[in-house]
């Protein structure tokens, strides 16, 4: 959805050429899988990440555009609302210290776009959901000025043909109506990159799936949303919502919503692709001029630009990525089931631990997905998403005998998946000091069941027995979050409440 977009009015002969163009392009890629057209294994990696903007108030800023032309940088870019940024690291090689380099890239950068914010009485504050952020911060006017982001709300809204409806219960339960995709900007999320062979894209994509759920239960940290306690991590549910283009009749037939954890194990990348256009009404049907079997039949490597523009859409959490790169296609994994924040080492905690865990259990003989049904790894994403660090997960036995049984988040991670992340970063030849130091993150928030979601909602708690009201309290947690994010301690080490006057 990066690509330049001019708003504009869709005729049907528009869709019908664009169905057409996406046959086409599916078409293509299975030639250019057939053909073993792509790039060689590179162990390349990249990550981006959403960001607020808020003021010393703890409130949210809708000065997107300001930032931006201060800032004056690449790496940054617009989100979907005006209090929302971007911020885009270059690709990496996995190897030595890259979660090091990473980490410095990232507090760079971080610190020099919080300065250039100041300017306008803004900050960057690193989080899953802003707790300030109010229904009407998220509306329609407050969608960033970018042509795009009018086109898919305007096609979302139609489609949808009423208003969008979020209804999600909680430890509080929250109803509210939207009539546009504005809710869907207070998600901010990390998304972590994984260039892969054709051959190895269904095993690092079915162990990101299993994996899902320890990602959230681990890194939850969006608890609030519109002034209400919900999940520990409220992203998932409120994304879906606030993306579903689908009436109650439609949703009553089964049809698949365009946010979803998807629905079975694959083989192949090529499946997910035409999943996506077999389910999937195009919203933005806008051609290229490309023909994508000619330039094939010349020995060219197509853009495949309707198909990666439609893939854009559907919000999968684990979603297929095709590329070109000096006119060479990739493929990658993109992970984008992490809320953002709360510190630079805690995002970098969470990629390393990633990382480090589907090299492992792609490579293993007997993977865990032979051994796990598919509906237990969806339902371990909602256990993980309403519990947090205190989820229990379903997950294999030991040894041969079979079947699967609930166990604590942590208990899984400490006992089992942290030796198995360790033996994958040594596998991508990361340096031992980078490996402990970031996995050790990881194995200390177990250790005290801490993380965003949880500090969040013990501060805040603390804020109301003080004598706060709601909305002094959401601020006042606001403001020490921003605090302490900028000192940049992972999460685990922060004191919980206020420090005393």
């Amino acid at each position: 959805m990066g690509e330049k977009i001019v708003a504009g009015a869709f005729a049907p002969s528009d869709r019908q050429a664009y169905r057409e163009k996406l046959t086409q392009c599916l078409a293509g890629l299975e030639r250019l899988l057939s053909e073993r057209r792509f790039d060689r294994p590179r162990n390349l990696m990249g990550l981006e990440i959403e960001l607020n903007l808020a003021g010393s108030d703890g409130m949210p800023r809708m000065r997107n555009a300001e930032v931006l032309q201060r800032i004056a940088s690449r790496d940054f870019q617009t989100e979907l609302g005006m209090f929302n940024l971007e911020v885009n690291i270059l690709p990496h090689r996995l190897s030595g210290r890259v979660f090091d380099q990473l980490a410095e890239e990232l507090r760079t950068g971080l610190a020099y776009a919080h300065r250039k914010a100041a300017e306008v009485d803004a900050g960057i504050v690193m989080i899953g959901i802003l707790p300030t952020l109010g229904r009407d911060d998220v509306v329609s006017a407050n969608l960033s000025d970018v042509d795009r982001y009018t086109l898919l709300n305007d096609q979302m809204a139609a489609a949808r043909g009423e208003e969008f409806v979020l209804d999600i219960e909680g430890v509080e339960r929250l109803v509210s109506t939207s009539a546009s995709i504005a809710p869907e900007s207070a998600c901010t999320s990390v998304q972590l990159h994984l260039q892969v062979t054709p051959d190895r894209f269904a095993d690092v994509w079915n162990a990101a799936q299993a994996i899902a759920s320890v990602q959230i239960a681990l890194g939850a940290n969006s608890p609030f949303l519109f002034g209400k306690e919900l999940w520990r991590e409220s992203r998932p549910p409120l994304f879906q919502q606030a993306t579903d283009v689908r009436p109650p009749e439609l949703r009553n037939q089964g049809v698949r919503p365009r946010t979803w954890f998807g629905e079975r194990w694959i083989s192949s990348a090529y499946e997910l692709f035409e999943e996506n256009v077999r389910y999937y009404p195009p919203l933005l049907p806008i051609c290229d001029d490309e023909d994508p079997l000619r330039v094939l039949d010349e020995g060219g490597v197509p853009s495949l630009a309707e198909l990666v523009l439609h893939n854009g859409t559907v919000y999968r959490w684990n979603r297929p990525v095709y590329g070109l790169a000096d006119g060479v296609a990739h493929l990658r994994v993109e992970n984008r089931v992490l809320p953002a924040g709360p510190s630079v080492v805690d995002v970098i905690a969470n990629a390393a631990f990633y990382y480090g865990l589907v090299r492992a259990l792609a490579d293993e003989s007997r993977p865990v997905w032979s051994r796990l049904p598919f509906e237990a790894a969806a339902e371990n994403f909602d256990a993980a998403c309403r519990h947090g660090i205190d989820a229990e997960l379903l997950w294999p036995r030991p040894g041969r005998s079979g079947g699967v049984a609930k166990v604590p988040a942590v208990k899984l991670v400490r006992d089992e998946l942290l030796p198995l992340a360790a033996a994958g970063l040594d596998a991508w030849n990361i340096e031992p000091a980078d490996r402990d130091r970031y996995l050790g993150v990881i194995e200390e928030r177990c250790r005290l069941r801490v993380n965003g979601a949880s500090w969040q909602v013990d501060t805040y708690h603390r804020a109301l027995e003080a004598g706060l009201e709601r909305e002094g309290a959401l601020a006042a947690t606001t403001r020490r979050y921003g605090e302490l994010m900028q000192v940049g301690e992972p999460v685990h080490t922060w004191p919980v409440g206020f420090p005393a006057p």
